[in-house]
């Protein structure tokens, strides 16, 4: 796998199939999004409104990639995630057309410090130095919706060297695509470029150096890792 060095002055992520590349704007990441996970993470799952936080441009790195394993932590965890590919600018987008404003999909692995997430949870603190550091949003290609569709069901899987960890639906998710994009145009004026990792589902735990990621979301996309 090739070492990924970021080159701050076009990041873009690879789109399947073509030599051109996605231009990126933003990355936003959706928390506790399946029921299951929001368990395992200790909390009760419900339909309040949606957590959003981000990560910078320069933690996207392709699928492939030999990812460090990074300091100040002793649990890294992985989160396998349906990502979404945002083509056109809007705000106060409404549900019914949010699907309008998609350009494709892909599939990424939301990397996390869990034990610095973890003391910022207890204090009420902020979340970023447990999620936004170093090579933490690996992305697979990009598929256009063409391709694709809009998938609003299909299993979501990852494998730590071959033994399955993550096992869902993405019909499992809390708040699905369209009401993801509602919650965050109403926050946000959303542009061509974004990305939204949607949420992961259960399975989370700590993968060490020599680790080896794969997983996907059929219909979609695979991904690969390493972690060094």
């Amino acid at each position: 796998m090739p070492q990924y060095v970021f080159d701050a002055s076009c990041p873009s992520v690879a789109i399947a199939g073509s030599r051109k590349r996605f231009p990126l704007h933003r990355v936003y990441c959706v928390g506790w999004n399946y029921a299951e996970h929001v368990r395992e993470m200790g909390s009760d799952p419900d339909r309040e409104p949606p957590i959003f936080f981000m990560k910078p441009l320069d933690a996207v790195v392709p699928g492939g990639s030999r990812i460090p394993y990074p300091p100040a932590t002793g649990d890294l965890h992985y989160e396998i995630e349906l990502v979404v590919a945002i083509g056109r600018s809007g705000a106060a987008i409404s549900r019914d057309n949010a699907l309008d404003y998609v350009w494709g999909y892909g599939v990424g692995i939301d990397m996390t410090r869990r034990d610095l997430q973890a003391v910022a949870k207890s204090r009420g603190q902020p979340w970023e130095s447990s999620k936004s550091f170093d090579a933490a949003a690996p992305l697979s290609e990009l598929h256009a919706v063409a391709e694709t569709g809009h998938p609003d069901a299909g299993r979501i899987w990852l494998e730590v060297n071959g033994e399955v960890r993550q096992d869902g639906d993405i019909a499992q998710l809390i708040w699905n695509v369209p009401e993801i994009i509602e919650h965050l145009s109403e926050l946000f004026v959303l542009q061509p470029g974004d990305l939204i990792y949607t949420g992961t589902p259960a399975g989370v735990s700590a993968v060490i150096g020599g680790d080896k990621l794969r997983g996907g979301v059929d219909g979609v996309a695979t991904i690969e890792a390493e972690i060094v």
